[in-house]
């Protein structure tokens, strides 16, 4: 089996940051992209930002200059720092990992997610 693990969600006021992290686990032979999605309330879950093994990135528009994807291959983890932060980034936030098992099975895991909340 494999899991994801999301931590650092909470509250913060407008303005503040947060970071969150993701740890992979299990029956992990390799991973590929990482990344991390959201879902507000009433909304569809939408790509947040993406990154690959070699560490190139890519951001949705409404979160350029504020976040930043970041992973550390050696402990399988992608971390999200969010800066700015603004009542729109309001959503529960899901780590994603596109990663092959040790029986050699490839597929697509999510997280659980973690709710980040952005009010005064």
């Amino acid at each position: 089996q494999v899991q994801l693990v999301e931590s650092g969600g909470g509250l913060v006021q407008p303005g503040g940051s947060l970071r969150l992290s993701c740890a992979a686990s299990g029956s992990i032979f390799s991973i590929y992209d990482m990344g991390w999605y959201r879902q507000a309330p009433g909304k569809q879950r939408d790509l947040v930002a993406r990154i690959t093994t070699g560490g190139s990135t890519n951001y949705a528009d409404t979160v350029k200059g504020r976040f930043t994807i970041s992973r550390d291959n050696a402990k399988n983890t992608v971390y999200l720092q969010m800066n700015s932060l603004k009542p729109e980034d309001t959503a529960v936030y899901y780590c994603t990992a596109d990663l092959q098992t040790t029986t050699g099975h490839r597929n697509h895991y999510w997280g659980q997610g973690t709710q980040v909340t952005v009010s005064s």
